[in-house]
């Protein structure tokens, strides 16, 4: 039985992943910041999938402490073959003159520390055991996008794809891999709370993100399968491609979505 290990997963994305691993037989580890939060999701994915195959933990990634206990946790129930960094944060989009000190600190702080110390862990404990995965999330801004409001986000996420590529020189001629996903864009909390759901730029966007965006029910058995499938370091398994982006455009006056209708009582 494979383990995997996946910070942020007791929702969204995270939760996905989770689930469509353990249909898939792997053990997973499901973590957050919240202990309560990570309980929760655990009693329901082991009322799901057997009491053996789901554990959970509480951990902040941006403490070190924490992500050496979430490894050692894991690694109690057997040698942990995925480790996904699939926790980080968004603040609102606004122009950064505009955002707050802390707001900023924040998230370079999660996104980005976070990321360094969870992978420094990972790389660590993978090293000793003598294999292992890791897998960095990708967002907007890491192949180089831009947009007014996304400067702190997007500043971290290009720094995803630097340390990811630097990483895998680093593994180069082990048995430790590095690898990315890109989910493309994913309906989630964290995505609706990038925008002020009363603006007009709000209505202008949610039409875009309707013709390029997907569930995460959708996304997440595609990722699993492409992370299940790689051999070798520097895989890369994309979900939006520029094809699938190119057809999404072109098919869009016939293929009518409306992916926020949950969110309609909080838009104008």
């Amino acid at each position: 039985m494979k383990t995997v290990v996946i910070t942020g997963s007791t929702r969204g994305i995270g939760r996905g992943l989770a689930e469509n691993f353990l249909a898939r037989g792997c053990r997973v580890i499901v973590s957050a910041r919240s202990q309560n939060k990570v309980d929760e999701a655990v009693t329901e994915l082991q009322a799901a999938y057997g009491t053996d195959a789901v554990a959970g933990l509480r951990c902040d990634i941006t403490s070190e402490q924490e992500l050496a206990e979430l490894w050692g946790f894991a690694h109690a129930r057997g040698p942990v073959d995925y480790w996904i960094n699939n926790a980080g944060m968004s603040i609102v989009r606004k122009p950064l003159a505009e955002q707050s000190a802390d707001d900023l600190r924040r998230i370079v702080d999660t996104n980005l520390t976070g990321l360094l110390l969870a992978c420094k862990v990972a790389l660590a404990g993978m090293q000793q055991q003598g294999h292992g995965q890791i897998w960095n999330m990708e967002g907007f801004g890491s192949t180089g996008q831009t947009a007014p409001g996304m400067a702190a986000y997007g500043a971290t996420k290009r720094g995803l794809n630097y340390l990811t590529k630097a990483l895998q020189k680093e593994v180069k001629g082990t048995a430790v891999q590095v690898n990315t996903l890109s989910p493309g864009i994913v309906v989630t909390d964290l995505l609706v709370g990038d925008y002020d759901l009363n603006s007009s730029e709000w209505q202008k966007t949610r039409k875009i993100l309707n013709i390029l965006g997907d569930t995460v029910d959708t996304v997440t058995p595609y990722l699993v399968q492409g992370i299940l499938s790689a051999q070798k370091s520097g895989s890369r398994v994309v979900w939006l491609t520029g094809r699938k982006a190119f057809w999404r455009f072109l098919t869009a006056g016939f293929n009518k979505r409306d992916l926020f209708a949950g969110y309609k009582s909080h838009a104008a």
